[in-house]
């Protein structure tokens, strides 16, 4: 897989934290040099990921900050530098990250040169890095979701330091990009346009873990896109916890709405597609849907989370919108947008969850047809209001999640069969993992497509002819 350093360099438009971080990756390289000179050999960095798209995006920038002061990238945890980026949406990512812990502090053993890091949502919790410094003293750097940037300045002062560094903020107002990045992909990019989330759903940790909404200033997402474009980028990915809030806390001279940055993204030479992650029904509005159905780079995906279709369930999970105003929401976009795919998420045994509130659940299902929905069994949350609620037993939720999903299976089947014979753009990402005689591309609404052409298409767009559905997935022949 092609992989390229992006903004290693320090642009005209950087801020003054920017340039200090930059002088740290200096002083980091010298560091790293030595390290080179002991073992007399590269020294290697593995980044390991948990959880979602911003995730993704942060390691990104560990990778390219890795890069930049002198680290070999692996996928190997016996590496010389392991970083874990955390996850803590569900308990049980928290228990993954502690079992990797224990398995790296064997390694650490045998490599005493090496060093572990941990960063993330699950390290604002105070409970986690408790349990960190009392049972896994081997870990050498910690820090949150607030000041990755300081991650060159970190490795100086791990370095530096013979104790466990530990630099946790509760909360910031700073944004700070332009550090180096390198991109899985040089094709295609996530942008970063918003981070935190003010919605407090009441089974969710990310407001407590990611902090309150803090907007990007338009015109340093803009700068960054053409960028990118300049770079190769052809499609992009406008990333945050609820894009659709996008604009609020804006100085007034930039203030910006989602739908209008949309369009001004849309407006970027080179940039062939714009996909967003994820939109929240209340905050979607009618110049975001006028703004995708008029503008043919959009992608016709949108990913709009339902939850539940029970009234009284939605209003104990906070989420301010009812099964009516959620149906009437799809309705208008599916009018206006025809060609749009839609996929949701959706919570089977929340507490106080009756079978009859997951009939009504299952009701929108079969209203909505969704193309596909990502269902989930309630998974009490640590430190969030739902988590001292009276909980469903699993007697329940169990088959009440069976019966869900097989609607939810049924309608999606039946809704990914209607592109049969037509033909579409798709761009083609990468040499098919079970037969390499075939190339495997993304069609507008997220569908994957499989179809023989050669591996040197990897990051163009091209037409093909939709022969067969098979589910979640299309094979299909290439017009030339």
């Amino acid at each position: 897989m092609s992989e390229k350093v992006l903004h290693s360099v320090i642009t005209e438009n950087a801020g003054e934290e920017t340039k200090k971080q930059f002088s740290y990756m200096e002083k980091a390289e010298g560091y790293v040099k030595d390290l080179e000179k002991e073992l007399g050999r590269k020294p290697t960095a593995c980044v390991v990921t948990f959880g979602c798209q911003m995730n993704a995006r942060d390691s990104e920038k560990l990778i390219g900050i890795l890069t930049k002061i002198g680290y070999e990238q692996t996928e190997s945890e016996d590496a010389d530098f392991v970083i874990y980026n955390t996850c803590t949406v569900r308990d049980n990512a928290d228990q993954r990250v502690f079992g990797r812990l224990g398995y790296v502090s064997g390694i650490k053993k045998k490599k005493p040169w090496m060093k572990i890091a941990l960063c993330g949502c699950m390290m604002q919790e105070q409970g986690a890095i408790e349990k960190i410094q009392k049972s896994y003293r081997h870990v050498d750097l910690i820090f949150g979701t607030h000041n990755i940037f300081k991650f060159a300045e970190l490795i100086c002062t791990m370095f530096e330091s013979d104790r466990m560094i530990i630099d946790i903020w509760k909360d910031t107002d700073q944004i700070v990009e332009d550090l180096p990045i390198v991109r899985k992909y040089p094709f295609k990019s996530g942008i970063n346009i918003m981070f935190g989330c003010n919605n407090f759903c009441t089974y969710c940790i990310v407001p407590y873990v990611r902090g309150r909404e803090r907007s990007r200033n338009p015109k340093d997402i803009i700068r960054e896109i053409e960028y990118l474009a300049a770079d190769g980028v052809k499609e992009i990915m406008l990333l945050g916890q609820n894009v659709n809030s996008y604009g609020r806390g804006l100085p007034k001279e930039d203030k910006m709405s989602f739908a209008e940055l949309l369009n001004e993204v849309c407006k970027v030479d080179g940039i062939e597609r714009v996909r967003f992650m994820t939109s929240h029904p209340k905050d979607l509005s009618d110049d975001l849907i006028k703004v995708i159905a008029e503008n043919e780079k959009v992608a016709r995906h949108i990913h709009l989370p339902l939850q539940s279709g029970s009234d009284e369930i939605l209003n104990k999970m906070n989420r301010r919108y009812t099964k009516e105003s959620y149906l009437a929401l799809v309705d208008k976009i599916k009018a206006q947008i025809p060609d749009v795919s839609l996929t949701t998420d959706i919570i089977v045994g929340f507490p106080g969850e009756t079978d009859s509130d997951v009939d009504e659940t299952i009701d929108v299902v079969r209203k909505a047809e969704f193309d596909n929905a990502f269902t989930f069994i309630y998974s009490k949350r640590t430190g969030t209001p739902a988590a001292s609620m009276e909980q469903v037993p699993e007697s329940v939720s169990k088959p009440n999640f069976d019966r869900l999903l097989k609607v939810v299976q049924e309608t999606a089947k039946k809704r990914a069969s209607r592109f049969t014979g037509q033909t579409h753009r798709v761009l083609v990402e990468e040499v098919n993992e079970q037969d390499p005689s075939l190339v495997t591309g993304r069609m507008s609404n997220n569908t994957l497509v499989h179809f023989p052409a050669d591996k040197s298409l990897i990051g163009e767009f091209v037409d093909v002819k939709l022969d067969e559905c098979h589910g979640f997935y299309y094979m299909g022949t290439m017009i030339k």
